[in-house]
């Protein structure tokens, strides 16, 4: 069970924030699942720039699932205080402080991973945020800053002293992005030397490796980012290992219909048919990837109504016109 603050998540499997994706209607179908905790996706400690569509939905929902937690980014300790009393106010039960984002365009303003570079401002942020409100507030940082500049631990250590109730790590440092293999040496370490629950993230994408780093590591939890595009089923296949030892195989093809029809409409009735349309493709485009169909994409994402997307849909994925074997 994974606990932040007054909220046990019987389940300990996080959907990570990612930008552009982890929005409402995806967070509520990978909570359906089987995730325990879903991230909202982040959002700037700029309130100047939150009166745009796009701010406007990433912000809290208050008919969400709860808890319900949203992560915030920046680089000024007060902006950042500020911004979490105002997500606080419209809904959020607890504040992620994102400082793992490897992005340019986030790191050249000093905030995300950029930020592990600057172990006094950190320790200003941590503790202007947690005094600013009442409810958890958890931090995501990397491994450090690049190969030779490595200081998870004592940000771990800083992120407890200052009273972040949660640390998730991604096991890569800021100039590894995404590249290489996650250190998990790195997350057992971290693990052992905080009494604060560690969240596990990076190259999960499996229930045998899901097993493998709560065995090795002594992680509260694992955070799923890339592995659930165009996979959300990920979640209850980790989740039937974890507690049943039974493998799940992966869903049949009217199955995979149904759950991608689902998701399609969740983004129709949440940005309305012109923006849903178009945000549904690339979200398509990866479970056609997942059940090697790729060839669909082009077709796809040629089309122009929601009635076409899912009368493609049901084109695709009807067993009397294609036989397919969907893949983990």
């Amino acid at each position: 069970m994974l606990q932040i603050g007054p909220y046990k998540i019987a389940t300990p499997l996080v959907l990570a924030p990612m930008a552009g994706i982890t929005d409402a209607p995806f967070r509520a179908l990978c909570r359906k699942m089987g995730a325990g905790l879903a991230v909202a996706e982040m959002v700037t400690a700029d309130q100047s720039l939150w009166h745009t569509q796009k701010s406007r939905l990433r912000l809290p929902h208050q008919d969400e699932q709860e808890p319900r937690m949203i992560q915030i980014a920046g680089g000024d300790p007060q902006m950042l205080a500020d911004a979490a009393r105002a997500n606080v106010e419209l809904g959020a039960q607890i504040i992620d402080i994102n400082m793992g984002c490897p992005a340019k365009k986030v790191c050249k303003k000093a905030a995300g991973s950029a930020l592990l570079k600057d172990e006094k401002l950190v320790a200003e942020i941590l503790e202007a945020v947690v005094q600013a409100v009442e409810v958890p507030v958890t931090l995501k940082i990397r491994t450090g800053w690049s190969a030779k500049y490595k200081n998870a631990v004592t940000i771990g250590k800083l992120a407890e002293a200052s009273g972040i109730q949660a640390l998730t790590l991604h096991g890569r440092t800021r100039e590894d992005r995404f590249k290489g293999e996650a250190e998990y040496e790195t997350l057992a370490e971290v693990s052992q030397a905080l009494s604060i629950p560690v969240i596990a993230n990076g190259d999960i994408d499996s229930p045998q490796k899901a097993e493998w780093i709560f065995n090795n590591t002594q992680a509260a939890a694992v955070m799923i980012g890339r592995a659930a595009q165009g996979r959300p089923w990920i979640f209850s296949q980790i989740k039937s290992w974890l507690e049943e030892g039974v493998r799940l195989p992966d869903p049949d093809p009217i199955s995979v219909q149904q759950l991608i029809g689902e998701h399609l409409q969740g983004l129709y009735a949440t940005y309305g048919d012109f923006m849903g349309v178009r945000i549904a493709r690339k979200h398509f485009g990866w479970y056609l990837q997942q059940a090697g169909l790729a060839q669909w994409r082009k077709t796809f994402n040629l089309l122009e109504t929601s009635e076409e997307q899912l009368e493609l849909l049901a084109d695709i994925f009807q067993p009397t016109t294609t036989s397919l074997a969907i893949t983990a």
